[in-house]
């Protein structure tokens, strides 16, 4: 699962950085609220932490933007102030969640957790689409009676895929999701995980497909004949 940290104190996002990569979880950080936006508006993260207190834009005024330009993405609010009409501002402006600073680490996971699981688009946890089923738990992909492992990347590209059916993704969105923002990802990798994915829904027979659409990107489609 990404995340996308927004967080300007560098000792707190290096420590927050270091214990949710130690979870499992993959971390993109940004110390900037104008450049934590950029990379809010890439949609390649699953949950976003934000801080209150920001140099270029702070956190309220990210959570108001991302909701007005349809950015769905779980926001869990950081601040130093425990006022109630802070909380408030930061739930209405569009945050899912509120903590406020000093926190345990164990409540900080445990709300992230919760947020995830809104997320999730079936009881079992698994991703559906036309014909196919993502498993999260062990990443496997399945149709019908067959099914095959997948690698990381391309479990993260189906994921992606799924969560943004009937959009067609960019290239550079794709290698934010799966490879980072901060990466030099060439779209050559994009391309050659694309072709992998793509084998593995041949091999379970899949009508569902990934189509290109010409000098844009990809898109999930399901060809029900």
């Amino acid at each position: 699962m990404r995340l996308l940290l927004i967080e300007d104190e560098k000792r707190m996002a290096q420590a927050l950085c270091e214990l949710l990569r130690q979870e499992r979880y993959d971390v993109d950080s940004c110390g900037d609220g104008r450049e934590g936006m950029d990379a809010l508006e890439t949609r390649a993260y699953d949950l976003v932490i934000l801080d209150v207190m920001l140099p270029g834009k702070n956190g309220f005024e990210i959570a108001k933007e991302a909701r007005e330009k349809g950015i769905q993405t779980p926001i869990l609010m950081l601040t130093a102030k425990s006022d109630l009409d802070d909380k408030v501002t930061g739930l209405d402006c569009g945050a899912d969640d509120y903590l406020t600073k000093p926190f345990m680490m164990r409540e900080l996971l445990a709300r992230l957790r919760a947020l995830a699981r809104r997320n999730i688009n079936t009881p079992d946890g698994s991703l559906r689409f036309g014909d196919i089923a993502v498993s999260r738990e062990n990443l496997t992909l399945s149709c019908g009676s067959d099914s095959v492992r997948l690698s990381e990347k391309e479990f993260r590209i189906l994921e992606y895929l799924i969560a943004n059916q009937g959009h067609i993704l960019t290239r550079d969105q794709l290698a934010v999701k799966i490879w980072g923002y901060d990466s030099e990802t060439e779209y050559n990798n994009v391309e050659v995980y694309m072709s992998f994915t793509r084998k593995k829904l041949g091999f379970v027979k899949a009508k569902t497909e990934i189509k290109a659409v010409r000098g844009i990107g990809y898109e999930l489609r399901y060809a029900d004949v």
